[in-house]
């Protein structure tokens, strides 16, 4: 993947950044911009490239970073994912870009995204196989990432937007606890379930970020951890890593406890899409009668679709989720992690389809934080691991991803 692109000065995961001097980082930033000259055309991650000076220092300095289209960044392009807007520039910066920027971060450019953060496939290519999908709506954050071209991409999650590339590509995807990072300036889909997402390449670099954001880190703990029953039908290759993965934690003396919640979480992705097409609809309502179908397909078929929704079907939707996130609450109690896999199989192929979310949508609605992190896997295109702990447990769900693919690199080397 990186052929051609030979410079002793290239940094690739975040932790090289990080341990990196300033002179080294400047060194750095110039081999990441010959790493996307070279790599971008083939994989189109990218609407726009152009660094942005940080407004302030601290521990992010130099540390370049990509954003999703659907987030406003000020003078640079901000199209939504889509062709009713090319050619737009944001007006002001997102809350969380001004946060990066704030902390000496250099914002690379915009990554391309499904047009308005739904369904309707961008022009990107999965780095792990050009036939294959990166997975949506954070396509280019994710293939920006795998790719080696930043270390660090901003996604957004409504449904399963940042775990669902992240397994397709090979890299880690950080979903925080709901409405802990800002979301002002970035499009709303469903605004009671949008999420600010991160990429990285590995847990570590994920918890090394989070600290440089100024976030408690916690500490290591042993627990139990949950596993939904009956297993969750997913593909052949993701049952079998997934398998793999509960046999390397087993062999630790990790506790693993069945709980029986795979009904209940098909029907949290029922409820959260009732959600996402009442909210979404009404929100883009004018945005149609702008443009009518000059608009994306997919996004039309979810504004007709939810405006003939009846209001007593979303408040049933909205209470139905409330009312498990309490009881989730309690579950995490005596099982503080979960793990499920993080997509139902490896990335499609072809672009036509960015996958499916439903392993993901259930979480994205509780407002749980979810981190997918990369199974090691002897052949074949990458597959994540999805690991789930109760709101507010940001710290406990990395301290466990990365302690989780120490045991599962380790076994794989065994």
């Amino acid at each position: 993947m990186n052929a051609g692109v030979a410079s002793t000065t290239r940094l690739e995961t975040l932790s090289q950044w990080l341990s990196a001097s300033v002179q080294a980082r400047e060194l750095a930033l110039q081999a990441t911009l010959g790493q996307i000259k070279a790599l971008d055309p083939s994989i189109h991650a990218w609407v726009q490239v152009l660094p942005q000076e940080p407004t302030g220092t601290g521990a992010l300095s130099g540390i370049p970073f990509g954003a999703k289209d659907v987030i406003e960044t000020l003078g640079l392009s901000t199209e939504y994912g889509s062709a009713v807007y090319k050619g737009r520039l944001g007006k002001m910066d997102a809350a969380i870009v001004t946060f990066l920027r704030q902390r000496g971060g250099v914002l690379l450019g915009k990554t391309r995204c499904t047009a308005f953060a739904y369904f309707e496939p961008a022009s990107t290519r999965n780095p792990r196989n050009l036939e294959h999908t990166p997975g949506g709506s954070s396509s280019g954050s994710a293939a920006a990432v795998a790719a080696g071209m930043v270390p660090v991409a901003l996604g957004t999650q409504t449904r399963g937007s940042v775990l669902r590339p992240a397994s397709f590509c090979g890299v880690t995807g950080f979903k925080p606890t709901f409405d802990l990072l800002p979301m002002e300036g970035v499009l709303p889909l469903s605004k009671s379930q949008d999420t600010l997402g991160l990429f990285t390449h590995t847990p570590a670099d994920m918890l090394a970020l989070w600290d440089a954001m100024g976030h408690a880190t916690g500490s290591d703990e042993e627990f139990a951890i949950g596993i939904a029953e009956p297993r969750q039908e997913v593909e052949p290759a993701m049952a079998a890593a997934f398998e793999s993965a509960l046999n390397a934690l087993r062999k630790t003396g990790i506790k693993l406890v069945p709980l029986d919640i795979a009904a209940l979480l098909a029907k949290l992705t029922d409820a959260g899409k009732d959600v996402m097409y009442f909210e979404g609809s009404r929100f883009h309502e004018q945005r149609f009668k702008e443009f009518g179908t000059k608009l994306d397909s997919h996004i039309v078929e979810l504004i007709q679709t939810g405006l003939k929704m009846p209001v007593e079907q979303y408040d049933e939707a909205r209470r139905f989720i409330a009312g498990w996130k309490s009881r989730f609450t309690e579950t995490f109690k005596a099982t503080p992690i979960l793990l499920t896999p993080a997509a139902p199989g490896p990335a499609p192929l072809g672009l036509a389809s960015t996958g499916n979310p439903r392993m993901n949508a259930p979480w994205t609605s509780l407002g749980t934080p979810a981190i997918s992190i990369p199974m090691p896997i002897s052949d074949g295109l990458p597959l994540g691991l999805q690991i789930v702990a109760d709101r507010g447990q940001d710290a406990c769900v990395l301290r466990t991803a990365v302690r989780i693919q120490q045991i599962l690199n380790s076994h794989a080397n065994q």
